[in-house]
């Protein structure tokens, strides 16, 4: 008993964390942690391994001699920001505006040396400290063309100022326009590059290339070959021109999407070799709560939609799927009927929808069979902002494809910065 408390209190004490801050992050009450911390109860398991989380996510973060640093914007839970930490860069300003996500952002970065600010659009780009390296994953609106036709009309030389105010890339270009970083990686659907009838896609690469001046590359990847999703995301990578370093997605390599993993290694194994984990799993062999198991009520439902549909020759309906099987896209709105992806229980069972861990470890933020991932809010936000990050291992590997270009950019920046001196 002495032992244990004394470890939970030294473990708490080394994350920088309050009673009061933990509570909600580990699914108990402020009560009880005060009779953990006073010796009077035995700790649970799965507080400990949280605890073990924040301060393994804490010591990746804190980066005293970083190879270069970034700027995460549009942040959600940091997915992006996961790709870079790990090939040696350093977060300097975060930028997140939904106070959930924020949450869950501060409880898995708790090295960050600055606080994380909310909306980007009244944060001055003079505010922002200097930076290499700009992420974004960055919500795409039309882009009005108000004003542009009267000031071509009247000879008027206009630009993304123009083009793009009122929407959210605006202030992506207006950041990278004042801090010109020497690279940037936007993250957005795949479809942004047929939104609007493609205007969109065509002002956010004629803003990057022609206005802000970087040789840009995009491309659609799916994640099937890193984690069992099919998930289509676009990533569009800039490095300033005078630098040439002549950056390509030709040469990206990616693992088989046929060959990737199935849903059975992100899935809880509930057979006894994974403890309990907050409300997700139970009992000594770790079974999925009950919550997560479809009403009779919501399972007719579903059924009687899908067929619905298909007698009509529409292709709606809900994804069955099983251990073997590649779930489809989780979405933001996998909180209201989890539809799009049901784990199959087998004969005269009604599905169940996927917990929030084991939707981090479809996500790529947990490792299959971990559960390091700190998730402090409901699961309605838990759902929500898996369902609207990136896919952590593809990111990782964009990064990693970006690292010797970057460093090229960093070492071309510094013979630059030394002739102007001489």
């Amino acid at each position: 008993m002495a032992d244990s408390t004394t470890e939970f209190s030294r473990l708490r004490q080394v994350v920088g964390i309050s009673l009061e801050e933990l509570a909600p992050i580990v699914g108990f009450s402020l009560s009880t942690l005060y009779r953990w911390e006073r010796g009077k109860q035995e700790p649970r398991q799965a507080a400990m391994v949280v605890l073990q989380g924040l301060l393994n996510a804490r010591a990746q973060i804190v980066n005293d001699d970083p190879t270069f640093t970034f700027i995460d914007l549009f942040a959600g839970i940091g997915g992006l920001r996961r790709g870079f930490d790990q090939i040696g860069g350093k977060c300097v300003f975060t930028s997140e505006w939904d106070k959930y996500s924020q949450a869950t952002y501060k409880a898995n970065y708790r090295g960050d040396s600055h606080e994380v600010q909310g909306d980007i659009t009244k944060v001055d780009a003079a505010d922002i400290p200097s930076h290499d390296v700009l992420l974004a994953g960055f919500p795409c609106q039309p882009f009005s063309i108000a004003g542009v036709s009267k000031k071509n009309a009247l000879g008027r030389a206009h630009g993304f100022a123009d083009e793009t105010q009122g929407t959210l890339f605006f202030d992506v270009a207006r950041i990278i326009k004042h801090h010109r970083p020497k690279a940037f990686l936007l993250e957005n659907v795949k479809n942004l590059v047929n939104h609007d009838k493609g205007r969109t896609f065509a002002v956010i690469m004629k803003t990057l290339k022609e206005e802000l001046g970087y040789e840009v590359e995009a491309r659609v990847l799916d994640a099937k070959g890193y984690v069992p999703q099919h998930r289509e995301r676009i990533f569009i990578v800039g490095f300033r021109k005078d630098l040439g370093v002549g950056f390509s997605f030709n040469d990206f390599e990616m693992p088989d999407r046929f060959s990737g993993p199935k849903l059975k290694t992100i899935l809880h194994p509930e057979d006894g070799s994974e403890g309990p984990d907050k409300h997700y799993t139970l009992g000594n062999i770790g079974s999925v709560s009950e919550r997560y198991i479809l009403t009779d009520h919501l399972w007719k439902y579903l059924r009687e939609y899908a067929a619905k549909h298909a007698a009509a020759g529409n292709g709606f309906g809900y994804g069955l799927v099983g251990q073997e099987d590649v779930a489809r896209t989780l979405s933001a709105r996998y909180y209201k009927d989890g539809s799009e992806i049901l784990v199959d229980r087998g004969y005269a069972k009604n599905p169940r929808r996927l917990t929030p861990r084991e939707c981090a470890r479809l996500m790529g933020f947990d490792e299959p069979g971990k559960a390091e991932f700190v998730i402090p809010v409901s699961d309605t936000q838990a759902y929500r902002q898996f369902g609207n990050s990136v896919v952590v291992p593809v990111v990782k590997a964009v990064a990693n494809h970006m690292l010797p270009f970057i460093e090229q950019a960093l070492a071309m920046s510094a013979g630059e910065h030394l002739k102007l001196r001489a």
